[in-house]
């Protein structure tokens, strides 16, 4: 399974990655938690989307959060990544999953349970080789799909 996320090339550019290999396990480096986790398909992607959001469109590192807690219905729950406006309102919520895992409807109504506490305007679901693009209509409570989301001075 983690040989084949090594391998797999993603639909990312190409990006420079500190990976190191123990005895036991290889990590790569995350920038924004600033240590070497284990590198698992899912944090392959991650990973790569981290590099997208911040060389290719321009996403502060200070304003990406990585991996935290959320409380949905009395059950604790993990998003992937957020990225904040500067004024700490989130922009986009982002879904990573593992290469071999196909993007599904059931993986939208994850996201957007999600996104019923957090209120992102933007919403990214990838598995690394399929990006899927969400722009929030509040007011409608749904959300339409885009080619890309916009670069952060936008």
């Amino acid at each position: 399974m983690f040989k084949f996320a090594i391998m797999t090339t993603l639909a990312f550019p190409l990006y420079s990655m500190r990976i190191k290999n123990t005895e036991n396990n290889t990590y790569i480096f995350d920038p924004l938690r600033k240590k070497f986790v284990v590198l698992q398909p899912e944090e392959w992607v991650r990973q790569h989307v981290i590099q997208f959001l911040i060389q290719d469109k321009g996403f502060p590192k200070s304003l990406i959060q990585v991996e935290k807690q959320i409380q949905l219905h009395q059950t604790t729950k993990r998003y992937d990544l957020v990225v904040f406006y500067p004024d700490g309102r989130i922009r986009l919520l982002v879904e990573c999953k593992a290469p071999q895992i196909v993007i599904t409807q059931k993986t939208f109504d994850q996201i957007a349970r999600y996104n019923m506490e957090l209120d992102a305007d933007w919403l990214m679901v990838t598995n690394g080789l399929r990006h899927y693009y969400c722009k929030m209509n509040k007011e409608k409570k749904n959300y339409s799909f885009l080619r890309d989301i916009p670069d952060y001075k936008s």
